[in-house]
């Protein structure tokens, strides 16, 4: 798979980004039962088979066919199962769930709702749904991202569909708030070189074309120490907090008792 921004690669996408998705799972496994649990957006499956364990069978879904059998091949198993499927149409009977996960895939779709519905409808009516999203006044610009949320927004949305929700950040450490710092400066100054805003007056498809053969460019030009890519970050500099601010990196929600 090759680098374009839309999913984290190993040794090429910032340590920090990585140690984002790495910390989001590692709060819902701390919070897992047993049963069966599903992975929507599962990626090449290497965060999802974390999430298996004794009487646990998970099963991983991706819109991509090719990436979900690149993951059946490196992680299916006797209680892991990887299938292609879009996420706000899950093909899963009603209550098939205990435990759903939707990890940096809701800010991707244009109609997030009909994501939040489908994963009320295939949780069991005592099971609990993780949603784990960048904070929106925290992100920085990525055409992948076509709907962020702040705290009350993505609160307001669950409830639509859940009569239980706790939405809570996903705090960095001072060391993870510089690399960020660092990331962001960098990327300005490079928007600043489009003094024209052209990137906003194209069709959102060219600008995604674009920015995907761009990211791997720049992030060489800009080298290691400037991408923050093997500054040795990791989840642990990542902790869940009640108090979440504008620089907050990340959403944390948990949703429970679906309305049907």
């Amino acid at each position: 798979m090759r680098l374009t921004g839309e999913r984290p690669l190993e040794g090429a996408t910032p340590d920090s980004l990585l140690a984002f998705h790495d910390a989001g799972y590692r709060e819902v496994i701390a919070r897992l039962g047993t049963g069966r649990v599903l992975d929507v957006g599962c990626g090449m499956g290497d965060e999802t088979v974390r999430l298996a364990g004794a009487n646990r069978e998970v099963v991983g879904v991706d819109y991509s066919p090719e990436t979900a059998l690149d993951a059946a091949s490196s992680f299916g198993g006797a209680d892991q199962w990887f299938l292609a499927m879009d996420g706000s149409e899950l093909g899963f009977a009603p209550k098939a769930f205990d435990a759903v996960c939707s990890s940096h895939i809701i800010e991707h779709l244009s109609a997030p709702e009909a994501h939040v519905a489908e994963l009320a409808r295939v949780l069991r009516p005592d099971g609990d749904a993780f949603v784990i999203t960048p904070n929106r006044p925290a992100d920085f610009e990525n055409p992948f991202h076509v709907y962020l949320f702040e705290p009350p927004e993505l609160d307001s949305l669950l409830r639509v569909f859940f009569d239980e929700v706790e939405v809570l950040g996903l705090e960095g450490s001072t060391q993870l708030h510089a690399d960020f710092a660092a990331r962001r400066a960098s990327g300005e100054r490079l928007l600043r070189l489009d003094v024209l805003g052209l990137r906003k007056k194209l069709p959102r498809s060219w600008y995604v074309f674009g920015y995907e053969r761009a990211l791997p460019i720049v992030y060489d030009l800009l080298g290691t120490d400037r991408t923050g890519i093997g500054s040795g970050i990791d989840a642990s500099h990542f902790f869940v907090t009640d108090s979440i601010e504008s620089t907050t990196p990340g959403l944390f929600a948990i949703a429970r008792s679906p309305r049907r």
